[in-house]
C-alpha cells in the first residue's frame, strides 16, 4: 500500500511540476527572444534617425557627410555584434548594407518584414527561437524610414539566435534543477506523509498477524495518523478484546465440562463395573461394549482439557536440546511400539541441535506426534523419527525465513489424500477411512496448539512410498535476538 500511495502522490506532484514548468518554460523562452527583439527595435530606430535627413531631403554636403555617418555605424554595428544590418530603398535593393554581399532585402528571410515595413510600420515580432533549432536562424527587425509622412527607405537588421537559444537553454536548465530539487524535497516530504498515514494501517497489519499466529493479547498502540485510522485502530482493538474473550470463555467452558464430566463418568464406569458383576452369563459382550465407549468418552474428554490447556498455556521459550529431548520420548514409546510390532527407528544427529522451545511443551507435541504415528503403523512396519538443521522453513512469528531445527516423524500407515491432507490437524476430524481405529481426532490439534505455543510450525506432507510425515519446526537458538 504504501508503494501504491506514493507512487499516486509522485504521479501527482509530477503532473503538477509540469503544468506549471511547461509554461514557465515557454515565458522564459519568450522573455529571452523579448529583450532581444526590444534591443534590435532600438538599434533599428536610431539607424532610421541617421537615415531619415539623408534620404529625405535633396543631395547637400550636409547629406552626404550623414551618408558617411550611417555607413560607418552600419558597419561598426556589423563589426562589433556580427549582425547583418543595412540600408534599402523603396525596390529592396542595398544602399548601405553589412555584409556588403546583402544586395537585396525583398527576398529571403527580410521579404515579409520588408514589405511590413513599406506600410510605415515596424514589422512584427519573428517566430519564437526554441533551443533545438538549427543553427543559422536569423531574427529579423524591419523599421520604416519616415520622411514628411512617407516611407523613404528601411532599416532592416538579421540577428543570429545562437546566443539567443544558448540563453534559453541555460535558463531551462536551471529550471529543471530548480525542478529536480523540488522533486527530491517532494519526495522526502511523501516518504514522510505516507509513513505518517500508514503507521497505523502497518501496525495494524502486525497486530493482525500476530493474533492470527496465537498470540491473542497483541494490540495497536496509540499513534498518529488520519483520525479515520486512529477510529479504525481502537475499533480493531475492541473487537480483538471481545474475540479474546470469547475464546477464553469457550476455553474456560471446555475445560470445566471436560472436567466435570470426567468425575459423573468415572462413577458411572464404576456402576458399570459393578452392575456387570450381577448381569447373568451371555451379556459379556454388552458389558464390553459400554466400557470400550466409556473408554472412549473418557479420552476424549481428558483430550479436550489437553487442548484447553495447550491453547491458553504461554510458556516461556529457551534454548532446548532438541536431539536429547526427542531421545528421551523415543525411549518412552519403545514398549508401546514393541506391543504392537511396530519399529520405532531413531538415528541420533552428529552434533547437539539447539532451538528455542518449552521442553514440556515441546515433549507433549512429540507425544501426541509419535501416538498417531504408531497408531496407524501396521504391525511389522517402521516409524522413523529424525531430528535435522536447515535454514529454509519460514518462522510463523515473523512469516519470514529463518534457522530452524526440523523433527520429522514418517510412519508407514494408510497416509491421506491431498483433499484430507488439507484438513488434518482440525478437531475432531478424522479420516472417513480411518473410523475404525481409537481415537479423538483430537491429538494433532493438540500438538499443533503446543507447538505454536512454543513458536513453531506443525506440517504435514506424504511419505513415500507410503504413509504420512508430520514436520515439527521449531526456530533455531541463534535466531533468538532477532525475534
Amino acid at each position: 500500500m504504501r508503494t501504491r500511495l506514493l507512487g499516486i502522490l509522485l504521479a501527482l506532484l509530477v503532473a503538477v511540476l509540469t503544468a506549471l514548468g511547461v509554461p514557465l518554460a515557454a515565458s522564459e523562452a519568450q522573455g529571452e527572444q523579448q529583450v532581444v527583439v526590444v534591443d534590435r527595435i532600438d538599434d533599428a530606430a536610431r539607424f532610421a534617425a541617421l537615415a531619415q535627413n539623408p534620404f529625405g531631403q535633396a543631395a547637400s554636403p550636409t547629406a552626404d557627410e550623414q551618408q558617411r555617418e550611417l555607413d560607418a555605424e552600419l558597419r561598426r554595428y556589423h563589426d562589433v555584434y556580427g549582425i547583418a544590418a543595412g540600408v534599402f530603398d523603396l525596390n529592396g535593393r542595398a544602399v548601405h548594407a553589412y555584409p556588403t554581399t546583402w544586395q537585396n532585402a525583398a527576398t529571403g528571410l527580410s521579404a515579409d518584414p520588408f514589405r511590413e515595413a513599406l506600410d510605415g510600420r515596424r514589422s512584427h515580432d519573428p517566430a519564437q527561437a526554441w533551443p533545438w533549432e538549427g543553427a543559422g536562424d536569423q531574427l529579423v527587425i524591419a523599421s520604416p524610414v519616415v520622411w514628411d509622412g512617407d516611407v523613404v527607405a528601411v532599416i532592416v537588421t538579421e540577428s543570429p539566435t545562437d546566443a539567443l537559444r544558448s540563453r534559453i537553454l541555460s535558463g531551462w536548465l536551471w529550471l529543471i534543477g530548480g525542478e529536480a530539487l523540488a522533486i527530491l524535497f517532494a519526495v522526502g516530504a511523501a516518504v514522510a506523509l505516507t509513513r505518517w498515514v500508514l503507521r497505523p494501517v502497518h501496525d495494524l497489519d502486525t497486530v493482525t498477524h500476530d493474533i492470527a499466529t496465537g498470540r491473542l493479547a497483541s494490540r495497536v498502540a496509540p499513534a498518529g495518523g488520519p483520525p479515520e485510522l486512529r477510529r479504525l485502530a481502537r475499533a480493531f482493538n475492541e473487537m480483538a478484546d471481545h474475540v479474546e474473550e470469547v475464546l477464553d470463555q469457550q476455553r474456560a467452558f471446555v475445560a470445566d465440562a471436560s472436567h466435570q464430566l470426567r468425575n459423573p463418568l468415572a462413577a458411572l464406569m464404576l456402576r458399570v463395573e459393578a452392575l456387570g458383576m450381577e448381569l447373568p452369563e451371555g451379556h459379556e459382550a454388552e458389558l464390553t461394549g459400554v466400557r470400550v465407549e466409556g473408554r472412549r468418552l473418557a479420552q476424549v474428554l481428558d483430550d479436550l482439557l489437553g487442548l484447553a490447556r495447550a491453547e491458553n498455556a504461554g510458556p516461556v521459550v529457551a534454548p532446548t536440546d532438541v536431539a536429547a529431548l526427542v531421545a528421551e520420548r523415543v525411549e518412552g514409546w519403545l514398549a508401546l511400539a514393541h506391543e504392537r510390532g511396530v519399529r520405532l527407528e531413531w538415528t541420533p544427529p552428529p552434533a547437539p541441535l539447539a532451538a528455542l522451545a518449552e521442553p514440556v511443551g515441546l515433549g507433549s507435541a512429540l507425544d501426541a506426534v509419535l501416538d498417531n504415528a504408531l497408531k496407524f503403523t501396521p504391525p511389522g512396519q517402521a516409524v522413523r523419527v529424525e531430528v535435522a538443521a536447515t535454514d529454509s522453513v519460514t518462522d510463523s512469528a515473523t512469516d519470514s525465513a529463518c534457522g530452524a531445527v526440523v523433527v520429522r516423524v514418517s510412519d508407514s500407515g494408510p497416509g491421506l489424500d491431498e483433499e484430507e491432507l488439507a484438513r488434518i490437524g482440525d478437531r475432531f476430524w478424522r479420516s472417513p477411512r480411518h473410523q475404525n481405529v481409537d481415537g479423538s481426532g483430537l491429538g494433532l490439534s493438540i500438538a499443533r496448539a503446543l507447538l505454536s505455543a512454543n513458536g513453531g510450525v506443525l506440517g504435514f506432507e506424504p511419505h513415500h512410498p507410503r504413509g504420512l510425515t508430520v514436520t515439527l519446526s521449531l526456530p533455531g537458538a541463534e535466531a533468538g535476538p532477532g525475534r
